[in-house]
This record gives C-alpha cells, sequence and structure tokens, in this order.
C-alpha cells in the first residue's frame, strides 16, 4: 500500500502563520507599549484623584480597581457618568491601555506605586490603619 503525503499541510513557518486568521496572529504578538499620550492620561487622572470632590473620588475608585481590585473595590462603570468629559475621555484611553498590555500601574512607571499608596491612604484609610501610615 503505497501512503502520499497531503499536499495542503503547511512545511513551513509561513505557511503556518498564513493559516490562521489575521486576528489570531494579533493575539500572539505582544502588545505594543504604552503610548506617551496613554502614559499622560494616567497621571492626569492620578492628579485629579488626589483632590476632594465627588469627580475625585470616581477617579480613585476606577484607579485602585486597577491597582488592586481585590482590596481596594470594583469600579462602577456608570460613575463615568458622573465626571466630565475630559475626565471620562482619559478613563477610557487609560481603559483601552490596560485591555491591550495586561499590566498594573508600576510596570508603566515604577513612580506610580507611591502614588496609588498616597490614594488608597486618601480613599480606603480603612486599609491602612494600624500600619502607622
Amino acid at each position: 500500500m503505497k501512503t502520499t503525503e497531503p499536499s495542503n499541510i503547511p512545511v513551513n513557518e509561513w505557511e503556518v502563520a498564513s493559516t490562521f486568521p489575521a486576528a489570531a496572529l494579533d493575539a500572539m504578538r505582544p502588545p505594543a507599549p504604552a503610548t506617551a499620550e496613554e502614559i499622560a492620561a494616567v497621571w492626569r487622572l492620578v492628579k485629579i484623584a488626589h483632590g476632594d470632590s465627588h469627580q475625585c473620588r470616581y477617579v480613585a475608585d476606577f484607579l485602585l480597581a486597577w491597582w488592586n481590585p481585590s482590596n481596594c473595590g470594583g469600579f462602577d462603570l456608570t460613575e463615568l457618568w458622573a465626571v466630565d468629559r475630559a475626565i471620562s475621555a482619559d478613563m477610557l484611553t487609560v481603559f483601552g491601555l490596560l485591555a491591550r498590555i495586561s499590566e498594573y500601574p508600576p510596570a508603566l512607571d515604577p513612580d506610580l506605586d507611591a502614588e496609588f499608596c498616597t490614594l488608597v491612604r486618601l480613599w480606603r484609610p480603612h486599609l491602612v490603619e494600624g500600619e502607622g501610615a
């Protein structure tokens, strides 16, 4: 009995890659690094979150839900309705960044860790009581 190799089996990397849908190939590539505009949006939100208005609280909730959701709580998406359009635009920019890079804030900029610790002291003081913070 004679066996023959099927002609539709890819034989090299290019042929294998060409059989995948483009979206699958994109998903296998490393994510693009954060852009200067995305990092600027993060820092604008951090600055806003240091204030004491309702909008500041909503921004802090958003940021802290990214930094440590299990301890700091989640983010209610309807809070986007309660912030100015410029703030919500920055929040959406950061949300897109998070979806793309799958990293915590210090991975973008190590200085963010101290800023987020300050936000915890401001907005979640019960999490640091007894630590001498």
